[in-house]
């Protein structure tokens, strides 16, 4: 099983090395895995002149699936789009052909005082947000800024999606559901977008497929209200790429700490990049601060989805949970009574239990 590792910037580099350590106790105990690293983002631009080089993307075509840090180099932010970091990552997306993107928010019972909402509103959310991730606002061409003939500057992106598009990731939703509690919310904004009515009738007509799966629909903006208001009242939710890119960073926040959040991001066939679903944080890079149990689950993401291992990936997942059990925080998610300690130390602690 071929591993692409692409650190990347800021804190990338810290917490994938936990990540890694996690995985080399499991190949220790038989688990084949070859890992091989390459430069992405602002690293990739300062190895190589490009934020995804063709090394890196070679590398990453080649893999079985990709673990991913964060990029982002605010040293960077001068330099024309095309070639700035954050082009590293919708780059693979699109050459990888990535449009699933998997987002849980799990409250892990310890971490319910760390929320900042009422531990009785978020106490044992249990949440799955599916976002598509190759079409949307964000690929959508025309796009740019132009002069109109009055000489005001106008800005313009293209929302646009093929009834493909959508069908693909009704599916993967209306799957992901029948895994779980049968339940699956689409969130669109069909009142107001004629791109969201036609995501709404195709996401009707595959819910035909799917008679044992309960659907709802609710708009875009009622969806961020009633993540506040009352998250535990959705099990999985499928959505747009920029209605998700907001809303599973709000549901996040359900959690405590958006350093608790892994992501997996699939093709068709499930190979997959794997992420925490935060930046690469320059203001904490270094300091050994960062909460690196979102990659260490990511990790755990990938021996799940890509490679089919449950028994590995809950061996992980099981390890967070006890170190969380045993009162032993990062700082964004330290409360009074726990021990807080660093990046490298939450990492030992995982591998004490893992091992244990």
């Amino acid at each position: 099983m071929k591993i692409a590792v692409l650190p990347g910037d800021g804190i990338g580099p810290e917490i994938v090395a936990q990540a890694l350590r996690v995985l080399e106790v499991l190949k220790a105990d038989g688990l084949k895995l070859e890992l091989e690293h390459a430069d992405v983002g602002g690293a990739g631009y300062r190895a190589s002149g490009h934020p995804l080089p063709e090394a890196t993307l070679k590398l990453a075509k080649d893999a079985d699936a990709v673990l991913f840090g964060a990029v982002g180099d605010f040293s960077l932010d001068t330099l024309p789009r095309h070639l700035r970091p954050e082009q590293a990552i919708l780059g693979l997306r699109k050459e990888l052909q990535l449009f699933a993107n998997f987002r849980p928010a799990v409250i892990y019972p310890e971490l319910a005082d760390a929320s900042t909402l009422k531990p009785e509103v978020v106490a044992g959310l249990d949440l799955l947000i599916i976002r598509e991730l190759t079409g949307d606002i964000y690929f959508g061409q025309p796009r740019g800024i132009r002069t109109l003939e009055n000489g005001e500057r106008e800005g313009f992106d293209t929302m646009r999606y093929s009834e493909s598009e959508i069908r693909r990731i009704a599916h993967t939703g209306f799957r992901a559901a029948r895994k779980r509690n049968r339940k699956l919310c689409s969130v669109d904004k069909a009142n107001v977008l004629d791109t969201m009515q036609l995501w709404r009738e195709i996401v009707i007509e595959v819910g035909k497929e799917y008679p044992d799966v309960e659907l709802s629909h609710i708009y875009v903006d009622n969806a961020a209200m009633q993540l506040l208001k009352n998250p535990k009242q959705f099990d999985v939710m499928v959505t747009g790429n920029m209605f998700g890119d907001i809303l599973s960073d709000q549901a996040s926040m359900l959690t405590g700490s958006i350093g608790m959040l892994p992501s997996a991001s699939l093709d068709a066939n499930d190979k997959g990049l794997y992420e925490p679903i935060h930046g690469s944080a320059p203001d904490i890079a270094g300091k050994n601060l960062a909460n690196p149990l979102a990659t260490i689950l990511s990790a755990a993401m990938m021996l799940r989805y890509s490679f089919n291992l449950e028994d590995a990936a809950l061996r992980i997942e099981t390890a967070v949970k006890r170190v969380l059990a045993d009162g032993i925080r990062t700082g964004d998610i330290w409360t009074t009574g726990t021990t807080k300690v660093g990046t490298k130390e939450m990492g030992d602690a995982v591998i004490k239990a893992l091992t244990a």
